[in-house]
């Protein structure tokens, strides 16, 4: 059997400092490993190779060894090696050993020497590992109106660094533990606080489940709603294509309900035999329609009745046009789970999302946590606890909603008038809306002619579970006006080329 041995360098890639032989320097730890220092340098690298101890043939089996690792990619092109006096010590064989390896893979062409600069790996070399498929990025188009981001630009860094760093100057030790799963004690007190001040959320810190994203609550609750035999989840129709692949990927085939100028038509739940409905009350995706007020009286009643809302709560805090509507977990707090996230209002980078359970799925949803990862990152937790208390949350918030609003507004006008044939719905609220298209447009059509264009569009009919018509939905949080009308055009210009 093969044993390996461990060198931990610095000279991989790092500069001797001045009047410091580039070589660089063995320091042998306590737990055996030797760390490589080279004079002036910042950060420590390490490269394991495969060594055999004893035998004959040295220099074959180094050389070997380190074709390997340049070949698998561990040792990148540019990297620079051990000095050959530093790693013939660090290995226990001769300096030539080493000099003689370098210089085959030199010939070879695995390896470079310049004068001054030591021997570094050749750029280029690398071979694919077996199996992964290395892909080079697409190419971004220049106007995205695909909905799903907020402006990342606006993302408050100085007032999250802040955040952070007020955090962990406040934190105690055990908060950077293996703590309760279910979230930090402080950040659940915060966003129930925040929640039912906001968003007339009734419930306790004890209900509040820290999350990484909607994602993750929807992942977590179809098991345990499973366990409770609630296992036919239904759908508003259109819907989110990734809710529909993140459901399917979970074992359940959802139930297709209709959505109207009202929302969700309730009446169809009883129909179709569900036991729990996924709606976006607040500014239903994709359409933008609010559930009116009749509605949300119907849904309450049937969650009442034994029925179980999952209420994605995900652009609630942007509205330009209308009053702010509360949200349906207070109708039922007991036959609710409202998931919300930092998604739309940050960043969807941060992964960092809640889920309100009732109490009688509050223990089940934390321990699905516990074993899916136990529990979310601290450090964050604690960031954004500190932004609710200071109010840099709903300063930011503030600070974003004219932005959005003026954006909507070149938007809407643009297409109105590069694209009036297609009625626009859902532009009271949200980050996006809703273009019907005229009847006979193939939008898949359109969307691949925008995206000659450099404008990508999403079109509704892989979020739909029933024959539908045409339509676009289209994002404007991320690009500044005058963008958005340029693209506006483009769109006009791709819908005549394929009606």
């Amino acid at each position: 059997m093969e044993d390996q041995c461990t060198v931990r360098t610095a000279s991989l890639g790092a500069r001797p400092g001045p009047g410091r032989a580039s070589a660089g320097r063995p320091v042998r730890r306590s737990d055996g490993l030797v760390r490589w220092r080279g004079g002036g340098a910042v950060a420590v690298r390490e490269l394991l190779i495969s060594w055999e101890p004893g035998g004959g043939d040295l220099t074959g089996r180094l050389t070997r060894a380190l074709r390997a690792a340049v070949r698998e990619g561990r040792l990148a092109g540019g990297v620079r090696l051990p000095a050959s006096r530093a790693l013939a010590a660090e290995l226990g064989v001769s300096r030539g050993v080493v000099v003689e390896a370098y210089e085959r893979l030199a010939a070879e062409g695995y390896l470079v020497g310049r004068r001054g600069s030591g021997t570094r790996v050749a750029p280029g070399v690398a071979v694919e590992r077996a199996g992964a498929a290395v892909r080079a990025p697409a190419a971004e188009p220049r106007y995205d109106l695909k909905p799903g981001s907020p402006d990342l630009g606006a993302f408050p860094r100085t007032a999250w660094a802040g955040a952070v760093r007020r955090a962990l100057q406040g934190a105690a030790n055990r908060d950077l533990g293996y703590g309760d799963p279910a979230g930090l004690p402080r950040l659940r007190r915060e966003l129930a606080a925040y929640l039912g001040r906001v968003r007339a959320v009734a419930a306790g810190p004890e209900q509040v489940a820290v999350v990484s994203g909607v994602g993750q609550g929807l992942a977590l609750l179809v098991p345990v709603l499973a366990g409770r035999g609630l296992r036919r989840i239904a759908v508003e129709d259109p819907g989110s294509p990734g809710t529909l692949a993140l459901l399917r990927a979970h074992g359940v085939e959802p139930v297709g309900v209709p959505v109207d100028q009202e929302g969700l038509v309730v009446r169809e739940l009883a129909a179709g035999g569900a036991d729990a409905v996924l709606v976006t009350p607040a500014h239903q995706y994709p359409t933008g329609v609010a559930l009116s007020a009749r509605r949300r009286t119907e849904l309450a009643r049937w969650a009442r009745a034994g029925g179980l809302v999952l209420e994605d709560d995900y652009d609630a805090e942007f509205r330009y046009d209308r009053e702010p509507l509360g949200a349906v977990q207070g109708l039922a707090p007991e036959r609710t789970v409202y998931l919300g996230s930092l998604s739309k209002t940050l960043a969807p980078g941060l992964r960092l999302g809640w889920a309100v359970l009732p109490g009688w799925l509050a223990e089940d949803f934390r321990e699905a946590k516990r074993y899916a990862d136990l529990g979310t990152g601290a450090v964050d937790q604690l960031a954004f606890a500190a932004l609710l208390e200071s109010g840099g949350y709903d300063r930011h918030l503030r600070t974003v909603r004219p932005r959005y609003r003026a954006r909507r507004d070149a938007l809407v006008d643009a297409l109105r008038a590069h694209l009036p044939r297609a009625p626009l719905r859902g532009v009271a609220a949200g980050l996006h809306l809703y273009a019907d298209l005229p009847p006979g447009v193939d939008e898949a059509a359109l969307a691949a002619a925008a995206l000659r264009r450099g404008v990508r569009v999403a079109t509704v009919g892989p979020g739909r579970l029933t024959p539908g018509g045409p339509a676009l939905a289209l994002g404007y949080a991320v690009l500044p006006e005058q963008r958005l009308r340029e693209a506006a055009e483009l769109l006009g210009q791709a819908h005549r080329e394929v009606s």
